[in-house]
């Protein structure tokens, strides 16, 4: 397995979630290793919540399709979950 190829994901992740936020330094991705896939999980400011979610989950959902076609490309399956 390639190292390199998850930082990629997290790497998009943390981009696209500091851009979204009041608190971009409040922002952290942790890669918890499963044996079917790997899962960021994302967390925010309590108050920048919203704005990764999104109206009816808009946002968040979003997200979830730009870093799973990114990890399609790298033949990985990840998961984004945002942890509050």
């Amino acid at each position: 397995m390639d190292e390199g190829k998850g930082h990629n994901m997290k790497d998009l992740l943390l981009y696209i979630a500091k851009n979204l936020v009041e608190n971009p330094d409040a922002v952290s991705v942790t890669e918890v290793e499963g044996e079917q896939e790997l899962t960021l999980e994302l967390r925010v400011a309590s108050e920048d919540m919203g704005k990764v979610i999104g109206r009816q989950g808009r946002i968040a959902k979003e997200i979830r399709t730009l870093v799973r076609s990114c990890a399609q490309r790298s033949g990985r399956r990840v998961s984004v979950d945002i942890v509050d």
